[in-house]
């Protein structure tokens, strides 16, 4: 009796051990869907330049979504650096990073330096996103309808 006792007691141990790993894993997958990453531009486009020097930027990124994109202490007219983010950083606020890699977008007239090297920035920072899109990719087949008479 005592021993099949214990044997029910290891069971019960061995099944809830087993429930609270499987919980584990589906909590590790929901924290890994929701993600949130900071690109810090300064470093890796440092050497992409506005009017008067680099375009440091913080573009975020959650779930695979820009959040926002912060720009950072830098040397440019300040009338004419506003004008460029106002104009340039709506246009990828609320893409998917594959989405803003394609964009082409608007320049501000009378910012084209700083809208520039505000754009190189974007891209170069998207460049280093984290992308957790595990989407298999299609075979180049084409599927053939059959017409049925």
């Amino acid at each position: 009796m005592k021993k099949t006792l214990i044997f029910a007691a290891i069971m019960l141990l061995i099944a809830g051990t087993v429930t609270l790993d499987a919980r584990t894993k589906k909590s590790t997958k929901k924290a890994a869907a929701n993600t949130t990453q900071v690109i810090y531009t300064g470093d890796i486009a440092n050497k992409v330049i506005g009017y008067n020097g680099p375009t440091p930027l913080n573009i975020t990124i959650k779930n695979g979504v820009i959040e926002n994109i912060e720009a950072l202490e830098n040397q440019e007219t300040p009338s004419y650096f506003n004008r460029a983010t106002k104009k340039i950083f709506p246009q990828y606020i609320g893409k998917t990073v594959a989405q803003a890699k394609k964009l082409e977008p608007d320049i501000a007239t009378g910012a084209t330096y700083s809208s520039k090297a505000l754009i190189q920035n974007i891209q170069m920072g998207l460049q280093q996103a984290k992308t957790t899109s595990s989407k298999k990719k299609a075979s180049g087949k084409k599927k053939t309808s059959v017409k049925r008479r």
